[in-house]
């Protein structure tokens, strides 16, 4: 309750002190009162979604996401405006101090505020304001095909143009627009790869979240199979349940969920996927998380059927498990694919000129394709979104690589 108390006491003074720029801007009443109402419904959702509405648990409900997202958007508008107007407010009082100490009539006074500054403040906030409403409305659902070409040396012959598809971190639990989806799925169609990988997070918690998408991602096919592995959401940690049966049992649920809709589930296996007389192996990790997530993951029991010199490819839901153990490993992983960062969602990306994300802080492997010890992995951006309700700059990525025989020369 005093949590709530102090919650609404500091949002009151921010909005009120963001009144105070737009009662400068324009004398028409009705932007004020229009600004008062929907802080007043923002606030009042985001309490009452957090206080006494459905669902507990560490991930957000959809309703839930969005209270976070409205207060997320308005709260970045304020505190931008804010800045603007303490600036000019220090100026004032310094002002006014002066003219007490020093001016022709020894009077404390505060200039007006300036509408020009006011204006600079509010309409600068309006940019991210903005942004983040469109990563609700649009930039969520905003897929992107990536294509790379990969060169390697030892490539089997077979295999020389060889075409995977990845997708990664779906989270059907966020999902709530159905002919999105659709487009996504019969984007991901028509790449016509060879082989799709997916690498994690089906879910955000609960197997029940894939079944009403189930029967749409079935009809994703490739010539050599579907194959899939299970991210940290997938096992249902982050909720409370009534036994540990319940859980367990949510768990071989959602193992059999994925195998009727086609995907192979790969639990710290391997499989060969053959052309003519050449193999490629084909290995599978549970998830392997470091801090706090789930270290369910055993690279030497995934590869223990496999041959020291076979061209290897890793599907490990977490890139951090390739940065400490995948690449000082004995064995030669050439190629390992990952998801679970999401790009956090926000960031800059203009290829070939910026790519940034907070989240870089926390993963130094965060998106798209590295190169350590002359093994590659690529950090897929994420299908699905989790927590905000949207996506800025980072968008949803279907990954489309391709596999080359390096050309001697």
């Amino acid at each position: 309750m005093i949590r709530w108390f102090i919650f609404v006491i500091a949002y009151v003074a921010l909005s009120f002190y963001v009144l105070q720029a737009l009662k400068t801007i324009t004398k028409q009443p009705w932007w004020s009162w229009l600004y008062i109402v929907v802080s007043l419904v923002v606030m009042l959702n985001f309490i009452y979604q957090f206080s006494i509405g459905e669902e507990t648990g560490r991930v957000l409900s959809i309703s839930k996401s969005y209270a976070f997202g409205f207060l997320l958007t308005l709260l970045t508008f304020n505190i931008i405006t804010i800045l603007f107007l303490f600036s000019e407010d220090m100026y004032r009082l310094v002002s006014g101090v002066y003219q007490k100490l020093y001016g022709e009539e020894k009077q404390f006074g505060l200039p007006a505020r300036r509408r020009f500054l006011s204006l600079l403040a509010m309409g600068i906030a309006a940019v991210p304001f903005g942004t983040l409403l469109y990563g609700m409305y649009k930039g969520k659902y905003n897929f992107k095909v990536l294509k790379y070409n990969l060169e390697f040396d030892d490539l089997p012959d077979g295999f020389d143009g060889y075409q995977i598809t990845q997708i990664s971190d779906i989270h059907s639990g966020s999902f709530d627009d159905r002919k999105k989806i659709e487009y996504a799925v019969d984007l991901i169609n028509k790449q016509k790869s060879d082989v799709l990988l997916f690498t994690g997070d089906m879910v955000n918690n609960m197997t029940s979240e894939m079944e009403p998408w189930a029967d749409l991602f079935s009809t994703l096919h490739a010539k050599d199979g579907k194959f899939s592995v299970l991210g940290n959401h997938d096992y249902g940690d982050y909720i409370p349940w009534d036994t540990e049966e319940l859980k367990h049992q949510n768990l071989e649920d959602l193992k059999k969920l994925q195998k009727d809709m086609g995907f192979d589930l790969l639990l710290n296996e391997h499989r060969y996927l053959q052309n003519g007389d050449d193999k490629i192996a084909l290995v599978g990790v549970e998830n392997w998380g470091k801090g706090g997530f789930k270290k369910a993951g055993d690279l030497k029991k995934a590869a223990s059927q496999i041959n020291v010199d076979d061209f290897k490819i890793l599907m490990s839901h977490d890139p951090s498990h390739w940065e400490m153990e995948v690449i000082q490993d004995a064995y030669h992983y050439h190629l390992t694919l990952s998801g679970h960062t999401h790009g956090m969602q926000f960031g800059i990306e203009i290829p070939g000129w910026i790519k940034w994300s907070p989240v870089k802080w926390r993963y130094p492997y965060w998106a798209g394709i590295y190169k350590e010890m002359g093994q590659f992995i690529n950090v897929n951006r994420g299908f699905g979104f989790l927590g905000y309700p949207g996506r800025v700059g980072i968008w949803p990525e279907i990954t489309v690589i391709t596999l080359k025989k390096k050309v001697l020369t």
